[in-house]
């Protein structure tokens, strides 16, 4: 004879199942999460062994010679923060994702910047204002840094170089709800994520 397992059991394991599978194919952008912090270079008395000569040896000043492979890091550092504040915004109409003929010329002047540095790979963030829901505005900054990706790509910019993510309305660069920080907020923005 079977026994019948009561109802509670059952709930309690659908819940405990619910609550420890969790959803495996949503990424989630939490609102403090920042840049990948660049490589640190070494200095150079870390990357050298240092040797003492002897006292009476040594009378005239010495100078220390830092190997090229150590001072690569802070040259990339330093030519990906340059394409960085070379690269600029653009901003769209409400509930729009289209491309504006002043967005499209800030796109044309980013790949100028982008020429400049082959080897750098770019994140497109797409943003919204407060207007609508958090799933209607993540779906409208996908649509917003997919326009601004096909049109780069279509200036010669390669694929593999690019990379987008919507925030939505999670990440204001003004706060309000007036017309004046929708404008501001309505935008995609151009991160280097390596050099």
């Amino acid at each position: 004879m079977v026994k019948r397992v009561p109802l509670y059991v059952v709930a309690l394991l659908s819940v405990a199942l619910f609550m420890t599978a969790g959803c495996a194919t949503q990424n989630v952008v939490k609102k403090d999460e920042g840049l990948v912090p660049a490589p640190v270079a070494k200095r150079a008395d870390q990357t050298m062994p240092k040797i003492t000569p002897p006292q009476q040896a040594i009378t005239a000043p010495t100078t220390q010679i830092v190997p090229a492979a150590a001072a690569q890091p802070a040259q990339d550092a330093s030519s990906a923060s340059q394409l960085q504040a070379a690269l600029e915004k653009i901003y769209f109409d409400f509930d729009s994702s289209d491309l504006s003929d002043s967005a499209r010329g800030t796109l044309t002047k980013n790949v100028v910047a982008l020429k400049k540095e082959s080897s750098a790979k770019i994140r497109i963030e797409g943003n919204c204002d407060e207007s609508g829901s958090a799933e209607y505005n993540l779906a409208l900054g996908e649509r917003r840094a997919k326009s601004a990706q096909q049109y780069l790509i279509a200036l010669g910019v390669r694929p593999d170089r690019l990379s987008t993510v919507s925030y939505g309305k999670e990440k204001p660069a003004v706060q309000g709800n007036d017309e004046a920080a929708g404008t501001k907020n309505r935008r995609d923005e151009f991160v280097v994520v390596t050099p």
